[in-house]
């Protein structure tokens, strides 16, 4: 397209198609002036992911198997979910008035012939065979870039596009026929997209469809606390020995309940509003002060991060949209945004706040996948509730306990300490075990002056979906607080066992949170010939964390308490005995004692580092004593 065309074309901003109805008419919002610092901060983000999106762009005409892909500077795999991107490329033409990002997200479409399956799907992998599931979110995207920005596209080429999102919805008709067709994360996305593209497509059978969906999936919320459960095999209803759903964090609140609360707004559903606004409030409960989710317990945690999960949207829609109902919203929208502009360097989202410290290359399917929503926030601006960080995260006023009965988790806050006890036992997979944090493992601790002290990992890092996750660099070292011991080489911790239990208290001033559990394998045999039962204790103040670890078993065999602490290779760390560690961080000072000898695990560097949650650590070791068989550990910011 010639340059003055395009801007001629740019500036029906406006204009745009008449598939939908106008937005305040669809949302029944009333137009507010929005807070500019958050516009601002979404214009800028998005601007960066897509500069750097172009700058990964193969521009090989002459090879269409390649030509206009996004090349991922970190994994071999084609992450053909790429496409995605084509929203927010034609977004940001429609808001410079600059043709390249037009140009982009054509080449980008035009890729797409490369994964491209008869039965209209698109296809998660180079390989023919691949998942094709993916392609509802797919066509979420096209269908926005359409109804937003197709204005930007001649006649020919609008008619092509819209063509091959009519065959694309045909497929996710027939494969998502109810909620529980596999994960929920994919039944649930389908109502928005069926509604979104019944209207553009003018197929009143989509419409009826979502509108079926989403009165069924209103069945799909545990008690007490109205979390939205599903994520889990072999079918979305299955229940642990403790009689516990399949719930994840970060696929609720990144993918999810965006959809839901697109169609309920869209739709004017009010029931559906009144429960989203209930689930919203369980799923706030855990997120941190620093924006960040807390989602070493979820079932699908493999691909959790420190600011959500890696091959999700993102958590703006969902709260930012929905800010009106309860002003923290809009504050984690704020919030989350923050952390993903911390966490991006040189155009792109990197897995984790530790990445560039540790050198560890951005996979560019964070970049697309969170482009979609800034994209979409910005598209819905005018009729946005306001954002602004005013009002308080429960978690930053919190203080005492909350227990969450449905997973067998406690949340802890006194003081600036904040902290998550976890003997959560629903498997993702009902055959082999993606191990969350459990049992009775302190999945997460985070003081407000330092941040995140302890953070979760997979108890062995495994490539759940090899394409979607990155391998892991240099050793498996868990990032998990565990007892462990080994018995001729074999692994035993209390990371395999989904029976613990744990009891919690508060009074005068302490949170007591004392968790029985075993040391088990990998296969979830107990530890013979060694204790294997042992008591944890966590007790919190305003002052500081003391954890120990005991037994009345005989030690045989060493056993030790491990406390990966979060720390960055740039933070110095000092030995200022064989009992004390201290850890200078920017705005405090971290010491660590214990009553028992406390070391460092040898490691080729300074810190390990874990993909999951995208951190460095120093995997620190407290030797239990095998005559007092016990060992207690101090945790001070100063």
């Amino acid at each position: 397209m010639k340059r003055r065309e395009f801007i001629e074309r740019s500036a029906l901003t406006g204009i745009g198609l008449s598939f939908l109805p106008s937005l305040p008419e669809a949302f029944g919002l009333p137009t507010i002036r929005q807070s500019e610092e958050f516009r601002r901060l979404c214009y800028d983000l998005l601007k960066d992911w897509v500069e750097g999106m172009m700058k990964i762009q193969v521009n090989a005409p002459g090879d269409p198997h390649v030509h206009g892909m996004l090349k991922c500077p970190a994994c071999d795999e084609v992450h053909a979910r790429m496409m995605d991107a084509v929203y927010p490329f034609l977004y940001m033409a429609k808001a410079t008035g600059d043709s390249k990002y037009l140009n982009a997200g054509i080449t980008l479409f035009d890729w797409g012939e490369n994964v491209n399956r008869p039965d209209g799907s698109w296809t998660n992998a180079l390989s023919p065979y691949s998942w094709n599931g993916t392609t509802v979110f797919g066509a979420i995207s096209l269908a926005e870039a359409l109804h937003y920005h197709g204005d930007l596209l001649d006649e020919s080429r609008r008619k092509q596009w819209t063509d091959r999102l009519a065959a694309a919805m045909e497929f996710n008709y027939e494969k998502f026929d109810a909620i529980d067709s596999t994960n929920v994360n994919y039944g649930i996305t389908n109502i928005y997209a069926l509604n979104l593209t019944g209207r553009v497509l003018k197929k009143e059978e989509y419409l009826e469809r979502s509108r079926k969906l989403a009165g069924d999936v209103k069945a799909y919320f545990t008690q007490p606390n109205t979390l939205l459960f599903g994520e889990i095999k072999p079918s979305a209803h299955k229940v642990s020995v403790k009689g516990l759903m399949g719930v994840d964090l970060g696929y609720n609140v990144e993918e999810s309940l965006n959809s839901l609360v697109m169609y309920a707004l869209h739709e004017g559903d009010e029931e559906l509003i009144d429960l989203l606004t209930s689930t919203l409030n369980s799923h706030l409960e855990f997120m941190l002060p620093d924006g960040g989710w807390d989602n070493g317990w979820g079932t699908r945690m493999y691909k959790w991060t420190y600011w959500g999960s890696r091959t999700c949207d993102g958590c703006q829609p969902a709260f930012g949209m929905m800010a009106n109902y309860n002003p923290a919203f809009g504050t984690a929208a704020f919030k989350n945004t923050e952390l993903l502009q911390r966490c991006t360097s040189d155009g792109l989202l990197h897995g984790g706040p530790h990445y560039l410290s540790h050198g560890i290359k951005p996979c560019v399917h964070h970049t697309f996948a969170h482009a979609k929503p800034l994209a979409a926030m910005l598209d819905h601006w005018d009729t946005l509730p306001e954002i602004n960080m005013d009002t308080p995260l429960p978690r930053e006023t919190a203080d005492g306990l909350r227990y969450f009965k449905e997973l067998d988790v406690a949340l802890f806050a006194r003081g600036d300490w904040r902290g998550t006890v976890s003997a959560y036992d629903a498997e993702y997979h009902y055959k082999l075990d993606f191990r969350q944090a459990t049992g009775g493992a302190m999945s997460l601790l985070y003081h407000n002056k330092v941040g995140p002290l302890f953070a979760a990992s997979m108890a062995k890092y495994k490539l759940v979906e090899i394409a979607n996750q990155q391998p892991a660099p240099g050793e498996d070292i868990a990032l998990t607080p565990r007892v462990e011991s080994y018995k001729y080489g074999e692994w035993f911790t209390n990371l395999f066992d989904l029976t613990a239990t744990f009891n919690t208290s508060d009074r005068a001033g302490k949170i007591s949170i004392d968790a029985k559990m075993q040391l088990k394998n990998e296969v979830r045999q107990v530890l013979e010939g060694s204790a294997s039962d042992f008591a944890l204790s966590y007790v919190c103040t305003a002052e500081g964390m003391v954890l120990s670890a005991s037994t009345d078993q005989e030690i045989m065999e060493d056993t030790m308490f491990v406390l990966p602490i979060i720390s960055a290779s740039t933070e110095e760390m000092i030995q200022v005995s064989d009992r004390e560690i201290s850890i200078k961080k920017e705005k405090g000072m971290v010491r660590i004692k214990s009553d028992g000898l406390l070391k460092v695990k040898n490691m080729p560097k300074s810190r390990t580092f874990n993909m999951v949650p995208g951190m460095e650590a120093i995997p620190l070791m407290a030797m239990i004593d095998k005559e007092k068989k016990q060992v207690k550990i101090t945790i001070e910011v100063v």
